[in-house]
């Protein structure tokens, strides 16, 4: 309930930065809480967008009594390389990457993210390209490439 209300609070203010509010969490960390705030956009962000976003949220949260007069650390983060693409979104953010994906079928598809719209993703799998609708997907994520492909020729 506390992360839908500080989602609440906190997607305008990141918005209006030009970031995306992906994920808000509350934990209990002794007698604190830590509050992590996850942020993306396109192209990502930089240590003076976090610290941009940290100092608004911040801001908000003292402003509020969202927490309640408990004290909290507040952490600010992009979401890991490796995250679920589960929005239009992650997957234009995705393109050129390499991804493995469960369908709701049951089959698996892996391969590079060539196109995306709101309602379907192109993938470049090792038989061919695949098209198929991003309700079809039942979960996506990006794999870590140490080395990607375009770079085995350097």
């Amino acid at each position: 309930m506390v992360d839908t209300t500080l989602r609440a609070l906190l997607a305008p203010v990141v918005e209006g930065l030009g970031l995306d509010l992906e994920d808000v969490e509350v934990t209990a960390a002794g007698r604190r809480r830590r509050v992590c705030v996850v942020v993306d956009r396109d192209g990502g962000i930089d240590l003076d967008a976090v610290a941009d976003v940290s100092k608004a949220v911040s801001d908000v949260l003292d402003a509020s009594d969202a927490l309640g007069s408990a004290p909290y650390v507040l952490e600010v983060t992009s979401p890991g390389v490796d995250r679920p693409l589960t929005q239009p979104r992650h997957w234009r953010r995705a393109r050129g990457r390499l991804v493995s994906c469960r369908l709701t079928d049951g089959t698996a598809v892996d391969g590079r993210v060539v196109d995306s719209t709101d309602d379907s993703v192109t993938i470049d799998t090792s038989t061919g390209p695949w098209t198929g609708a991003m309700i079809d997907v039942a979960q996506a994520r990006v794999q870590v490439e140490f080395r990607r492909t375009d770079e085995e020729g350097e």
